[in-house]
């Protein structure tokens, strides 16, 4: 990936890095209101590294000359961010069958969309800038 496609996925680090700290900083707060921060903080942590995979993967497709390679590419990051974060919420909730909770669950598929629409953004920065368009 080159510089410039990292350059443009800059404002999902920076909303990595804030919600994060601010997970930290209010921790207390949030457990009296009933959300387990350790789950925003991983759940974070999750749906950032995957975006940041699902990224890269529809980067390499953008700029591949092969449109076959195109859409195994960008359909393959799709997919690898669906069934990925959607396993992963799967595997909490059978773990926690009674205790889990459900408003930190609720943030995480709020990141997912948030994070989803900084990728979409990028991409198209990046599709702009690409000279063979």
């Amino acid at each position: 990936m080159n510089k410039q496609a990292l350059r443009n996925f800059f404002p999902a680090i920076m909303v990595f890095l804030v919600l994060n700290s601010g997970f930290l900083a209010v921790m207390r707060k949030l457990e009296e209101w009933g959300v387990d921060y350790t789950v925003l903080v991983v759940g974070n942590l999750l749906v950032f590294g995957i975006s940041f995979l699902s990224y890269w993967m529809a980067v390499k497709g953008l700029t591949t000359k092969n449109t076959h390679a195109f859409f195994r590419w960008v359909y393959g990051s799709v997919m690898i961010k669906l069934f990925l974060l959607a396993g992963v919420a799967f595997v909490y909730i059978m773990m926690n069958k009674e205790e889990v909770n459900k408003p930190a669950l609720f943030f995480c598929m709020g990141l997912y969309v948030v994070y989803t629409f900084i990728e979409v953004s990028a991409l198209m920065k990046v599709n702009k800038q690409k000279s063979n368009a």
